[in-house]
C-alpha cells in the first residue's frame, strides 16, 4: 500500500508558504500550514481540494508551541511527518545604529532561532520517517552577501545556511536530506513593506529601480520540491541569487566593492 507523504510548512498563511502548500497538495502529499494569520491559513487551504490538509496557529518563537503543532499535525497525516519547511521570516533593515533592540531580537528570534526550534522539534518524525525525510529550510539571497542596511537581517539568512549546513553533516547518518533554498526577490506581500521603519519607499520600487528581477513564488515552490528530492545543499532561486553566489565564490573582491558603493533594498 501507497503511505502519503506529509509537509509542514511554516509561514503558510501567504507567499511562499502558501504557494509550496498547495504545489505539493497537487502532487498528492497531506499538507500542514502553520502560520499566526489564521485567516491567510484558512485562504491556503481553500485553495487545495480534498481533505488531505491541516492548518495550526503557531508562533515560531514558542518552542513548546511547536511540539504541540507538530503532533496534532502528525496524528492527522496518519503518524508520520516526511518535510518540514521551515519558511515562517520576517524582513528588517535600516541603520543598525537605529534599530530598537526590540526590532533587532524580533527578527533574530522569528528568522533564526525559529529555524532552530523547528529543527529541533521535528527531528525525532524525520528521522523516523527517514530515509526519504527532508528538513528545508527558506534562507535568501541576503545569506550569500551582506549588504549596507541589512545586517540583522543578514545574520539571520546566514545563519540559516549555517543551521543548514550543520545539519547536513549531522543528519545524514539518519538518511535525513538538509538543505536550504535561497530566493533572491520573489513576489510576495513581504515586496509590500518598507523594511525600515525610516522609509516610506516599498521594498519592491526599491528592487525595481536598481533594475533587479522580481520572481514568481512559484519558482520557489518548485526548489523546494527539487531539494525534497535532490541532494545539493543549495538551491538558488532567481537570476539575481545565481549571480551573487557565482561572484561571491568567484570574484569576492568585487562583490566587495560593488556592496560597498550601493545601499540594499531594505534600506540603510
Amino acid at each position: 500500500m501507497t503511505v502519503q507523504r506529509s509537509i509542514f510548512i511554516t509561514g503558510g498563511g501567504s507567499g511562499i508558504g502558501r504557494a509550496t502548500a498547495q504545489h505539493f497538495a497537487a502532487r498528492g502529499w497531506y499538507v500542514g500550514v502553520a502560520d499566526i494569520n489564521e485567516a491567510g491559513m484558512a485562504e491556503t487551504l481553500a485553495g487545495i481540494a480534498g481533505e488531505a490538509k491541516w492548518s495550526g496557529k503557531l508562533d515560531v518563537r514558542d518552542r513548546k508551541g511547536w511540539d504541540e503543532a507538530l503532533s496534532s499535525f502528525a496524528a492527522a497525516a496518519g503518524g508520520r511527518i516526511d518535510v518540514l519547511v521551515n519558511n515562517a521570516g520576517i524582513g528588517t533593515g535600516g541603520s543598525l545604529s537605529e534599530l530598537d533592540p526590540e526590532e533587532i531580537d524580533r527578527c533574530l528570534d522569528i528568522n533564526l532561532k525559529g529555524v532552530l526550534y523547528g529543527a529541533q522539534a521535528v527531528y525525532p518524525y524525520l528521522k523516523a520517517s527517514a530515509p526519504r525525510s527532508a528538513l528545508i529550510n527558506i534562507a535568501s539571497a541576503a545569506g550569500i552577501a551582506g549588504s549596507a542596511g541589512m545586517s540583522v537581517y543578514c545574520a539571520t539568512k546566514f545563519g540559516v545556511r549555517a543551521v543548514s549546513e550543520s545539519l547536513d553533516a549531522e543528519w545524514s547518518p539518519d538518511g535525513i536530506t538538509v538543505a536550504s533554498v535561497c530566493p533572491a526577490f520573489i513576489d510576495t506581500p513581504l515586496l509590500n513593506g518598507t523594511g525600515n521603519r525610516k522609509s516610506n519607499e516599498q521594498i519592491r520600487d526599491r528592487v525595481t529601480a536598481a533594475g533587479l528581477e522580481i520572481s514568481p513564488v512559484a519558482d520557489v515552490a518548485q526548489a523546494i520540491w527539487d531539494a525534497v528530492h535532490g541532494d545539493k545543499l543549495d538551491y538558488f532561486v532567481g537570476a539575481t541569487a545565481k549571480r551573487m553566489a557565482f561572484a561571491k565564490r568567484w570574484m569576492p573582491g568585487k562583490v566587495r566593492k560593488d556592496l560597498r558603493a550601493s545601499s540594499g533594498p531594505l534600506g540603510r
